[in-house]
């Protein structure tokens, strides 16, 4: 062990040098990104089409390449997955991460690089390590195993050399090869489809095992925990896994979570880092504890560009470098990547928090809002709103969605927020009324359609049914893994669906 803890400090020493040379010369780096994705990039069908070999200037690549969703490059996709080569990037691709679909399409299919693997995906997990190190020298992280919820993955129908799955899973498949020493469950275990016979055989093969990490989706791990608890009878993790010290979470806010993690690992010794990765490359990294900000990490090969939120629907919007964004605004984010990928609206909303160095925090999605009478409220509205609604009344939120009401002949429109409690709110009154209150602090808009109830009414608080949520991703075949509720919608299709599981549970 001190000898791996010797190598270990020499390589998170060097790497922490180049991770402070960007924190000085973030536009230098990305720029170097650019061109060097560019040269790769003039070699493929797409490079050709926009003459990528005569771009000398980010300006110039701004104006030749359009800005593109899934829906736009889902044609190179499927030619991909047909088993076509070097048509958006040039070495050969054979993994998709499969995540959550558009509007047109059910999953969008996301190519997934060995560039992308070893330069962002990996380089990325060793960075959370190498910066928590440093933040906690005397750590005991690798005196045990990191725990690790995986997805699944299976052979693609279209070509027996191309596969698609979660994420996760595609990590697991491509980890070298002496992960298997330092991480569980197993393999086997870990690409397991089935979330509830997986949940079972992960239970059996981690609970003798020295967890000291843990790492994925605040929500799906609470579910594991929970099982383990009950399995066990213990009242807490740390009579499971006494050396815990350490949740990498990400995929969705901390916030709704923190209180029931600090139950169920009750010890001032246990340490939480957010992390921002996606099917698409792996972006930001926690580097304060004292802060929820996350370090854009700018050398993953990934080029970064910011369309302000509000010029998103025209028809030539503005998509600014980091030299060029504003603390405080909200951005749609743009990425560039050693997947080719190229001028890519992940979907994603973010602000600035800092710009010396560059961080961020993730408001949302650029499809999950609710704007139905121009009250433009994101997802960092909510989560700020809810934050203070369980404060106030004592409540514990397990999972929740919210989308509109519409207006009728004799009702005025509203919101409706579903959500189902660990803790029930001493009163449901007040918890509707400072979310309400809490809304119109944090978002003008808001404030001023609720301005006399005369645009937006008062908001329903629905209280669900325990369960609900998770028969809902159940029947929708999305237990586990990296799937997340959809936090805010601007139609009813997602809590309509919600509403008659809940009222079928509640009438069990």
């Amino acid at each position: 062990m001190p000898l791996l803890n010797s190598i270990l400090n020499w390589v998170n020493t060097k790497r922490l040098y180049s991770i402070d040379l960007f924190r000085k010369y973030p536009f230098e780096v990305q720029r170097d990104v650019l061109f060097e994705l560019l040269k790769q990039g003039s070699k493929t069908e797409y490079g050709a089409r926009y003459g990528f070999d005569g771009i000398r200037t980010i300006e110039e690549f701004q104006k030749r390449v359009p800005l593109v969703d899934y829906e736009t490059i889902k044609p190179y996709i499927e030619r991909l997955r047909q088993g076509e080569e070097k048509l958006l990037w040039p070495t050969d691709i054979k993994w998709f991460a499969k995540s959550s679909g558009t509007t047109q399409s059910k999953s969008k299919f996301i190519p997934v690089s060995n560039e992308a693997l070893e330069d962002c995906h990996f380089r990325g997990a060793r960075d959370v390590l190498a910066i928590y190190m440093n933040l906690y020298p005397d750590n005991n992280l690798l005196s045990g195993k990191g725990l690790t919820l995986g997805g699944s993955h299976q052979v693609d129908n279209f070509n027996m050399n191309s596969f698609y799955g979660d994420l996760s899973a595609i990590l697991i498949e491509n980890q070298p090869w002496w992960a298997e020493f330092i991480r569980t469950p197993s393999q086997k275990v870990a690409l397991i489809p089935d979330w509830e016979e997986k949940l079972e055989k992960l239970t059996h093969e981690t609970l003798n095992e020295n967890v000291t990490s843990l790492a994925g989706v605040p929500s799906w791990n609470l579910v594991m925990i929970k099982h383990l608890l009950s399995y066990t009878g213990k009242s807490n993790l740390l009579e499971i896994w006494p050396n815990l010290e350490l949740f990498m979470h990400g995929g969705v806010s901390f916030a709704p979570y923190r209180e029931q993690f600090q139950k169920v690992i009750p010890s001032p010794n246990m340490h939480y880092m957010e992390t921002y990765n996606a099917s698409e490359g792996f972006f930001a990294i926690q580097d304060d504890p004292a802060s929820d900000s996350m370090l854009l990490m700018l050398d993953y090969g990934i080029f970064y560009e910011f369309v302000p939120l509000d010029e998103l629907t025209k028809p030539n919007p503005t998509a600014l470098t980091i030299a060029d964004v504003e603390v405080g605004r909200n951005y749609a984010m743009v990425i560039t990547t050693n997947s080719g990928l190229w001028r890519y609206l992940i979907g994603d909303t973010v602000t600035f928090t800092s710009k010396h160095p560059h961080k961020i925090r993730i408001t949302g999605r650029t499809r999950h809002f609710i704007n139905v009478f121009g009250e433009e409220v994101i997802v960092e509205n909510a989560e700020r709103a809810l934050e203070k609604a369980c404060k106030a009344t004592g409540a514990l939120v397990a999972e929740y969605t919210a989308a509109p009401v519409y207006m009728g002949t004799d009702r005025k429109g509203c919101h409706e927020w579903f959500i189902e409690f660990v803790k029930q709110p001493s009163s449901i009154e007040e918890f509707a009324r400072v979310l309400d209150s809490t809304l119109c602090e944090v978002n003008s808009d808001y404030e001023a359609k609720r301005a006399k109830n005369v645009t937006l009414d008062f908001p329903v608080v629905t209280q669900a049914v325990q369960g609900t949520f998770f028969e809902w991703m159940r029947q929708r075949g999305k237990l586990g893994g990296q799937n997340k509720v959809p936090r805010l919608s601007n139609t009813r299709e997602y809590i309509d669906e919600l509403l008659a599981i809940h009222n079928q549970l509640k009438s069990k």
